[in-house]
């Protein structure tokens, strides 16, 4: 187990100027609304840039209108706030964890997430977002506990690699007792089999206006905690010295990772893999900063999710395949790359 002193594997950020890094986070975000743009003209119904302001205008509604308004747009809207929560999160959980390996999928937040939608679907039957996500909600936050409590068994406390194994054990369980809950009723496996693989073909302009103010709430916790978090990355003891409260930051933390990927299951699926590489990008961009590593992966998060979404859409046209397969196939090498490196704790 070694100590990494700095991204990528001991370089220096690629940006290491306040003002570079500003100018870098400007031009993510100009990224981001070029993927949003992306998402709205992509599909099977040819759209324009014309239509955008024409869909908008008023009078009689043409069917390329309606698709603009009511299909492409809340997609693209909902895409973009989902990324935003999954990379704001997973940054989150590597500061708290320390652990590069880090994120609401691999530590079992999403499963636990699943696994409440699931039994939310049994009892209330197939609903919209507002049905799913306080069962999202409760899931995560009983997921997240379940984790730290196995990986704090035994000397040394929530070690990095103990959080890791206790996240992947976790996530079997919960995947098994899914699994089973919808082998046992038809019309929650129907319900469950479209949403579990992570997609955002569903996604309306009620899903984006429902999920805005959680993913707000847990930005702006997450923002208030990037002082905190930098001082926390020095240890427990030099944390308390300088006036942060480990405790009390690690719980905040963790209400804002409930909030964030609660909602953004609860909207597009247990979408993989998002949130642990957005973080990766932001510091080997930006630095350890949590100042500028919290705003980068929620940007680059965003960007990840949407290209995701793009890409499937191009691939098998005129099919589609789920952001959350296309999220999958660049994650897992990306998962496999790290655990190469054998760099188990973060700065």
């Amino acid at each position: 187990m070694t100590t990494a002193s700095a991204p990528a594997g001991g370089r220096g950020p690629l940006l290491r100027s306040g003002r570079a890094r500003a100018a870098g986070l400007a031009a993510a975000v100009a990224a981001l609304l070029l993927a949003a743009l992306a998402s709205v003209l992509t599909g099977p119904e040819p759209v324009g840039l014309a239509d955008l302001p024409a869909a908008y205008a008023g009078g009689p509604a043409s069917e390329t209108d309606r698709v603009v308004r009511h299909l492409r747009v809340p997609r693209a809207a909902t895409g973009l706030l989902v990324g935003l929560a999954l990379g704001a999160a997973g940054a989150l959980v590597q500061a708290v964890t320390r652990n590069p390996l880090g994120g609401p999928d691999i530590l079992g937040v999403n499963a636990g997430a699943s696994l409440a939608v699931v039994a939310g679907i049994a009892v209330l039957g197939p609903t919209g977002y507002t049905g799913y996500v306080w069962f999202a909600f409760a899931g995560a936050a009983a997921a997240s506990l379940a984790v730290h409590a196995v990986g704090s068994l035994g000397r040394g406390g929530p070690a990095p690699v103990r959080l890791a194994l206790a996240g992947a054990a976790v996530t079997a369980l919960l995947g098994a007792v899914t699994s089973a809950l919808t082998l046992l009723d038809v019309t929650t496996l129907n319900a469950y089999r479209f949403w579990v693989v992570g997609s955002l073909g569903a996604a309306d302009g009620a899903t984006a206006a429902a999920l805005a103010p959680f993913v707000l709430a847990g930005a702006v916790t997450a923002a208030a905690l990037a002082r905190p978090l930098n001082a926390l990355a020095l240890g427990d003891d030099l944390a308390g010295g300088v006036g942060a409260r480990p405790r009390a930051v690690r719980a905040a933390a963790g209400a804002a990772v409930v909030l964030l990927a609660g909602a953004a299951v609860a909207a597009a699926g247990p979408i993989g893999f998002v949130g642990l590489m957005a973080p990766h990008v932001a510091r080997a961009v930006a630095g350890t900063d949590h100042r500028w590593v919290l705003p980068w992966s929620a940007a680059t998060g965003a960007v990840l999710l949407l290209a995701a979404d793009v890409a499937g859409r191009l691939a098998v046209r005129p099919q589609e395949l789920q952001a959350g397969i296309v999220t999958a196939l660049v994650g897992a090498p990306f998962f496999l790359y790290l655990v190469r490196r054998r760099t188990m704790v973060l700065p």
